[in-house]
């Protein structure tokens, strides 16, 4: 029923089971400093647990049996010799008898030479611990009081001084109290501040309470770091130390992988995008240096495979993000051959739309991501701001991507973009071109997805040991034997969800969208673009536009349904014909700053005509003559004659009567050789105002 080396509380006593002996037990006080063993009945401890007197309770030495002294050391040396001085009393089959325990006591004092206070000590510390040798191991971890608080009395604690004057001062809770406000104000704050510095600070504030104290007895840096050292845990002195943004994205500890919240290939992609490290020339022109191109990246996050990506000049925002999520929706080997990349679909075998997409809050979130999750069950999920740990995969991505070809291309920026004194501009080394950067990155796409090892890849326990950690193996694996969350979508009702979308006016000049005009056969069936009181048509309607092609947009004529009209750009704004909407929001901002400074000076001209017709009615008021002699009747009949005296006043005027010359010569005849070709200008009269056959 006791089991030796448990510990019993019987009382208010602590006693270690020693040995069993039939009806007894052999027992020790472990808490009295000079307990023997003794025996106890058996009996009597059963009825004590029926009285609720006896319980068993935890060993308080139980961390003896986790030490391990190091070989050589003052603490192992000891613990062994100990044991040698006293194992002869601990073999004693009957210890707990004080005759028995004396004569063996004598020979080892005769053997040995200890004393009988020492032997008696260390096999009390040896029955007490728990009857192991690691029970007379010295309590060299109780030396110092290591965590306890020291409290100064008559001097300052720690060394004398050797170097520098004064004694120091003295701490007590003021000084503490002054400590902890200067560590808290100027040290435990996203500033930047340095200890030294804030323990100047503490310097000033503490002057200002003893202003006579001399500076070396001022309390000193050491004093002030000690404090520190034990009243701050490293996590605050973590957290506190830098910004929320940078706590949480850099510093905060991890509690599990992104593994562990998907299922399979096509549970979550992660994008994001980064501007590329160095600087490219145009493909039409290599001597133009067009800048630093902006990549998207689209990753499987249970696979690692890359599925999708944009490079180009747009800004990073929902345009760019839909090209990169339709790349990663559809099948690449068309566009890898565009590039000269013969490729089979296995070897890129991403094709679908996920179940889940995580992103930046700026380029998929609002009305213009809806459609997609409405119409396509994926769920858009947005990182907090300024959380780009959140898309860890992502974002380590554009690193190892990089760094594959970055130390070898010209133009690369590599650390801190400040150029050096007397270093080459690394914007003038440039020498690739847009298309040849894109040719690089699929080549490196595709020997990631296909070759890369994943050596950091964190396991699941179902994973056989014989499947490479490379994306495509995990992916494979993954729709063979996980749940695959990739679900097909129609090419182009798929693209035409991606599009942005806005809302466009109708009018009798057709659909009108950033100020540019569309028409098209459903427009015109439905006499939409007809003149008149009577026509009846919407004011608005939903469009979804390209951002790369103003030539069409695709208008919705019913609400909540994504069937469209192709509307293709009218006459009235051809000159917009194969340009981009950036083009067109350019253009129309060129145009509009043009007419406003055009508007404020035409302003100023209506005004000083205006001021003109003024100023002449006011003189023609002026110079009226009187006609009070001369009755209205007769002013009204001589109109007539009036007109005709301006009329021919006014052609002797404008008559043109040319000097005659006496050396004139006449013109030389030149004669067509061919007289047929039409020269008349051409009639457009039919085309102006003929009717619709």
């Amino acid at each position: 029923m006791f089991r030796i080396n448990e510990v019993l509380k019987f009382g208010e006593h602590r006693y270690r089971v020693l040995q069993q002996l039939g009806e007894y037990l052999v027992w020790i006080d472990i808490d009295d400093a000079t307990a023997f063993p003794e025996l106890i009945l058996t009996s009597e401890l059963i009825r004590a647990i029926d009285q609720e007197n006896l319980e068993r309770i935890n060993d308080p030495y139980k961390e003896l049996s986790f030490e391990t002294p190091i070989e050589g050391s003052v603490a192992r040396t000891k613990r062994d010799t100990n044991y040698v001085l006293i194992k002869p009393l601990l073999a004693l089959p009957d210890f707990y008898r004080p005759q028995s325990r004396g004569a063996v006591i004598k020979g080892i004092l005769v053997e040995h030479g200890s004393t009988k206070q020492t032997l008696y000590r260390l096999a009390r510390r040896y029955w007490q611990r728990g009857q192991t040798p690691n029970a007379l191991l010295p309590d060299y971890k109780n030396s110092g009081g290591k965590g306890k608080r020291r409290v100064a009395k008559d001097k300052k604690l720690g060394r004398p001084r050797k170097y520098e004057p004064g004694t120091g001062a003295k701490i007590d809770e003021f000084i503490e109290r002054l400590f902890r406000i200067a560590i808290d104000r100027y040290l435990l704050k996203d500033k930047g501040h340095s200890f030294p510095y804030a323990h100047r600070r503490f310097e000033t504030l503490y002057l200002n309470y003893f202003p006579d104290t001399p500076q070396e007895e001022l309390p000193s840096n050491w004093q002030m770091m000690h404090f520190y050292k034990r009243e701050y845990s490293q996590p605050e002195k973590l957290r506190k130390r830098v910004s929320n943004v940078e706590y949480n994205k850099d510093i905060r500890p991890l509690h599990s992988t992104a593994n562990t919240q998907v299922l399979g290939p096509g549970s979550r992609y992660e994008i994001d995008a980064t501007i590329a490290d160095l600087y490219l020339v145009s493909d039409s022109e290599r001597a133009n240096i067009v800048g630093r191109p902006v990549v998207y990246m689209v990753i499987d996050v249970f696979s690692r495979m890359i599925v999708g990506f944009y490079i180009g000049f747009e800004n990073a925002s929902y345009a760019a993000a839909m090209q990169a999520l339709f790349m990663a929706a559809t099948d690449k080997t068309s566009y890898c051959k565009e590039l000269g990349f013969d490729i089979e679909s296995d070897d890129w075998p991403s094709v679908g739309l996920p179940d889940a997409i995580l992103a930046d809050r700026g380029e998929l979130l609002g009305h213009q991501i809806e459609n997609l999750e409405s119409s396509f069950a994926v769920r858009i999920e947005n990182t907090p701001p300024y959380r780009g740990d959140a898309k860890g995969i992502v974002e380590r991505n554009f690193k190892t991507i990089q760094a594959s070809f970055g130390p070898f291309v010209p133009g690369y920026v590599s650390g801190t973009m400040v150029k050096k004194r007397g270093g080459n501009d690394y914007r003038l080394d440039a020498k690739l071109t847009v298309k040849e950067f894109s040719q690089i990155i699929i080549s490196s796409v595709l020997y990631h997805n296909r070759y890369a090892v994943l050596e950091k890849y964190d396991r699941d326990s179902d994973m056989p040991t014989d499947l490479p950690t490379t994306p495509i193996h995990l992916w494979n694996w993954g729709l063979q034997h996980r749940t695959g969350r990739l679900h097909q979508a129609d090419e182009d009702a798929l693209r035409i969800a991606l599009l942005p979308r806005k809302t466009a006016t109708l009018s009798e000049l057709g659909v009108c969208l950033f100020g540019i005009y569309y028409t098209s056969s459903e427009l015109l069936q439905l006499g939409w673009t007809h003149r008149g009181k009577d026509v009846k048509r919407p004011a608005n309607m939903e469009a979804a536009y390209d951002p790369l092609v103003a030539d069409r947009i695709y208008l919705f004529p019913e609400r909540g349904n994504n069937k469209y009209w192709v509307c293709n750009l009218a006459d009235r704004s051809r000159e917009f014909q194969g340009a981009s909407f950036w083009d067109v929001w350019q253009l129309r901002d060129e145009q509009k700053m043009t007419t406003g400074q055009a508007r404020v000076q035409s302003k100023a001209k209506k005004r000083q005509h205006e001021q003109f017709v003024i100023d002449k009615i006011a003189q023609a008021e002026k110079t009226a003559p009187d006609t009070s002699g001369i009755s209205n009747a007769e002013r009204i009949r001589s109109i007539n004659e009036n007109k005709r005296e301006e009329k021919a006043r006014e052609r002797t005027e404008k008559a043109h009567n040319p000097v005659t010359k006496d050396n004139r010569k006449p013109g030389k005849v030149i004669h067509l050789v061919n007289p047929e070709p039409d020269l008349d200008y051409p009639d457009y009269i039919d085309e102006l105002f003929g009717e619709d056959d």
